[in-house]
């Protein structure tokens, strides 16, 4: 039977623990879980926890951990993506699916045709929810570090900051991704649900970025950066 596997924001280590509030209502009201349950926890460090739910009560609860292992290994290829600020549901499914293949760091891209605009307090709760929704999809995927998810930033200047031996924009006129050499480290480009303008373009390749295609045709903002990673992890990293 698959253990449930959750997510601890705190430093964990063999002994007894008592779980975040939020955590509690999730495992005793929504799951159900009682005491004796098994469990598998882990705190984004790689490594895992093996318990037991020792108390289960409304708003506590108490475990102990009795085994600890080292987590899946991260992909031996680094990617940070930088990925066009989109609406609600297109970008929570981008971060999601990015994080289920082995993104290191994601970036959220305000560039010239982006049709989102966030603001102090709400930019605030966006980020929250990206995270959150990251964490969901390292418990359920089976990741034990988590991605690392910026605040979102002018293309101008994460085009500046972004480090990489390899970085790629996603243009339909380009080279295929596979005539490039395995780096260590890439940084991918996908633009919003507009695209990016060409000027945007020419400027990411001013600060040291190649175009690469995927294939003929053109992919959703939310469909590209799932292909890329796949085809990026295939040719590079762990698939």
């Amino acid at each position: 039977m698959r253990l449930s596997r959750f997510f601890v924001d705190s430093s964990l280590s063999l002994g007894q623990h008592e779980l975040p509030e939020a955590q509690a209502h999730y495992i005793g009201r929504v799951l159900r879980l009682a005491a004796g349950a098994a469990v598998q926890l882990f705190d984004g460090t790689g490594q895992e926890f093996r318990g037991e739910l020792l108390e289960v009560g409304k708003k506590s609860v108490r475990v102990e951990l009795r085994e600890q292992f080292a987590g899946l290994a991260e992909s031996p290829l680094r990617i940070h993506l930088g990925q066009g600020l989109s609406r609600g549901e297109r970008m929570d499914w981008a971060i999601q699916k990015a994080t289920e293949l082995g993104v290191a760091e994601i970036t959220p891209i305000v560039s010239e045709r982006c049709e989102v605009r966030l603001k102090d307090e709400r930019a605030d709760k966006r980020l929250a929810h990206w995270r959150q929704v990251a964490v969901s999809a390292c418990e359920q995927c089976g990741r034990s570090v988590l991605p690392l998810i910026h605040p979102p930033l002018l293309l101008e200047d994460w085009l500046e900051r972004v480090e990489a031996e390899l970085k790629l924009v996603l243009h339909p006129v380009a080279e295929p991704l596979e005539r490039h050499a395995r780096p260590a480290s890439l940084a991918f480009l996908i633009g919003p649900e507009g695209g990016l303008a060409d000027a945007e373009v020419e400027q990411a390749k001013g600060r040291g970025f190649q175009a690469a295609r995927l294939g003929p045709r053109v992919l959703r903002t939310e469909t590209a950066p799932v292909v890329a990673l796949s085809v990026a992890q295939q040719l590079w990293g762990d698939f």
